[in-house]
């Protein structure tokens, strides 16, 4: 609530928030049992007061301490950039004790030191990548203006968003919508394929290659079972999708994008 207080100065909008933090909970057995700390899981401000408490558990708190560490936090997750290894294990260990202040602990698994590998850090580390925000942070040899491969530490979309991506799509079983027509089927694709290329294609294009394969594949299975003169015969369907991607790039929001 000190937290909340610095931010309004409305009685009654702290009334219904420390009200609303008191609200006891429901166990599984139907027992309702005394809230003590916390925001209630799934609440709708849940996320902005726990934004609020982190903003100074941890942002103030690093920008007054590691002013010249960079970080960038999303809810609870955050990434601190450190010039070195001495200086990554101090703040860990002054966050660890930071964490506990605020009646909070860092996770045991995910609270890790990271060597950011690439051309001219070349060490060997343990650990030399990670994940944030459905990316994944590591060193990737690319081809440079110059023809040159070079390793470089980028951001690529990560195994578990093109996953997520690809189970998306085939929850939707195509293959059964024979009856539609491929508008329809583009229709169904799209939203949900856009928000996803636009959020991942703007780093390292060729991660999501393997991804759009599969989501075309689904296309092509639906065409064969759709037209007679497709079925066993795959290279007829994936044909005809290739002269009608030619005719109509935007039609599929994918295709716009290869």
């Amino acid at each position: 609530m000190k937290a909340v207080e610095l931010h309004t100065d409305e009685k009654w909008l702290k009334l219904y928030i420390r009200r609303w933090l008191k609200t006891p909970f429901a166990t599984k057995e139907g027992m309702l049992t005394e809230r003590k700390s916390g925001t209630p899981q799934g609440g709708v401000i849940s996320p902005v007061l726990a934004n609020i408490f982190l903003h100074y558990a941890f942002d103030v708190w690093m920008e007054r301490n590691y002013p010249i560490a960079p970080f960038a936090r999303y809810a609870d997750d955050a990434i601190i950039h450190c010039k070195s290894e001495k200086e990554a294990k101090e703040i860990k260990e002054a966050l660890n004790q930071r964490m506990k202040q605020c009646k909070l602990e860092l996770h045991p698994d995910k609270t890790r030191i990271v060597y950011c590998k690439d051309e001219d850090r070349t060490e060997d580390y343990p650990i030399t990548q990670f994940d944030f925000l459905g990316y994944t942070y590591k060193a990737v040899y690319i081809k440079c203006k110059d023809g040159k491969l070079r390793n470089n530490f980028i951001a690529s979309a990560s195994q578990k968003a093109c996953k997520n991506l690809r189970d998306k799509i085939k929850e939707l079983k195509l293959h059964k919508m024979s009856g539609s027509s491929i508008n329809i089927i583009a229709k169904s694709i799209n939203p949900i394929v856009r928000g996803w290329i636009n959020y991942f294609g703007k780093y390292n294009v060729s991660a999501l290659k393997y991804t759009i394969k599969c989501i075309e594949s689904r296309i092509v299975r639906w065409a064969m079972n759709k037209y007679k003169h497709f079925r066993g015969r795959r290279q007829r369907a994936e044909k005809w999708l290739s002269e009608l991607r030619n005719r109509e790039p935007k039609l599929f929001s994918h295709w716009s994008y290869r």
